[in-house]
């Protein structure tokens, strides 16, 4: 299963991608989590050791030059498109808890350079990881879907947008929902997060109709509280933790539907 979770910044994608690489693992599956949003805390999210040391692939100088033929930064006509991947799990992935997880950095958008050999890398590693992996990964995202191209679309089961009760978050969405469907993602859910009462859910609902939700995560000060005094965040909070299970159930069961 290939999960690639976006929404607008703060709305809880990490907290989601760790819950579900957990309960996945807990479920026996080999799971290989990939931090490709810019803020890049998964690692701190799933507990790893010197999380703020791992270096991202996109600012792996050395191996860019070797895979692609060009050094970041250098101006040259020429490198290659569809450089060298495969072994580059093996390499530069981290294991905690039995979840393997890998840091990707930031892709330049148009303006900043692009394309770019460092964008040339991270796609191609992207399409492997999502094209080649037989295993669940389960990719956090920024909000966009600048990871995804049409041909890894097509690998994804399940795009989820991580949504929160507010209008921006609404916004965002939507917007995710239409680039989405422009490179032929069409297997889309959403996930609400953040409910304080029953009006938040009706809200969500009645904002984006049509969409499948896959659950609704209720706020939690304990999460607040645990983050703010630097504590495990996956276990502060037993409704959250309780709630991404139901989420778990639910992708496995969407997703044996569609396959029939």
């Amino acid at each position: 299963m290939k999960i690639a979770i976006s929404g607008k910044g703060g709305v809880g994608k990490t907290i989601l991608a760790a819950l579900l690489s957990r309960a996945f693992v807990e479920a026996g599956y080999s799971v290989l989590a990939i931090d490709a949003d810019p803020d890049a805390n998964l690692a701190a999210t799933l507990g790893f050791a010197n999380a703020d040391r791992i270096t991202p692939i996109s600012e792996m100088s050395t191996l860019i030059e070797e895979r692609t033929g060009t050094r970041p930064g250098q101006i040259a006509p020429y490198f290659k498109l569809n450089p060298k991947v495969d072994d580059l799990p093996e390499r530069y992935c981290q294991e905690n808890n039995g979840i393997k997880l890998m840091v990707m950095g930031r892709i330049k958008r148009g303006g900043t350079g692009c394309y770019c050999p460092e964008n040339a890398l991270l796609q191609a590693l992207i399409t492997h990881l999502l094209l080649g992996r037989d295993e669940v990964v389960i990719l956090d995202m920024e909000a966009g879907i600048e990871h995804l191209g049409r041909a890894t679309a097509k690998a994804v089961d399940k795009l989820i947008v991580v949504v929160e009760p507010s209008r921006r978050s609404i916004e965002t969405g939507l917007r995710i929902n239409e680039l989405a469907k422009d490179i032929g993602l069409q297997n889309i859910a959403v996930v609400g997060n953040k409910l304080r009462r029953q009006s938040d859910r009706k809200f969500l609902t009645s904002s984006l109709p049509g969409f499948e939700f896959l659950g609704f995560i209720p706020y939690d000060q304990a999460m607040i509280d645990a983050d703010l005094a630097n504590l495990p965040l996956l276990d502060s909070s037993q409704p959250i933790t309780n709630e991404v299970r139901n989420i778990y159930q639910a992708l496995l069961s969407t997703t044996r539907q569609s396959t029939k």
